[in-house]
């Protein structure tokens, strides 16, 4: 059984920082893509991050890019710095691994965690 457990999430001011970061577990996912994908309430599932499988190339929705960075720690964790938050920002985010297409789904996914960024 394949887990992808968050962590990091919780109530912050506006400009203010939070550190997600996810362990995988049940296989390794030294050759897979891994990312952070946001539901705001109300709102789809959007794309946020997503590193390649060695970390050395990363993508970025536009409305973080220049505030959130992720990082591939080792072959099963994956962090996102998230800076400069805003309300906007509010929504949970969820862990991905085994990326498709890097920004448009994925075949594991955590189950979440509250990010909520207060005016």
């Amino acid at each position: 059984q394949v887990y992808l457990v968050e962590s990091g999430g919780g109530l912050v001011q506006a400009g203010g920082s939070l550190r997600l970061s996810c362990a995988a577990s049940g296989r390794t996912f030294g050759a897979s893509d891994m990312g952070w994908f946001r539901r705001a309430p109300g709102k789809e599932r959007e794309f946020v991050a997503a590193i390649n499988w060695n970390g050395l190339n990363a993508y970025y929705a536009d409305s973080v890019k220049g505030r959130f960075t992720i990082s591939r720690d080792d072959a099963n964790t994956v962090s996102l710095q998230m800076n400069n938050l805003k309300p906007e920002d509010t929504a949970v985010y969820f862990c991905a691994a085994d990326l498709h297409y890097m920004t448009r789904g994925a075949n594991y996914w955590g189950q979440g965690t509250q990010v909520t960024v207060s005016s």
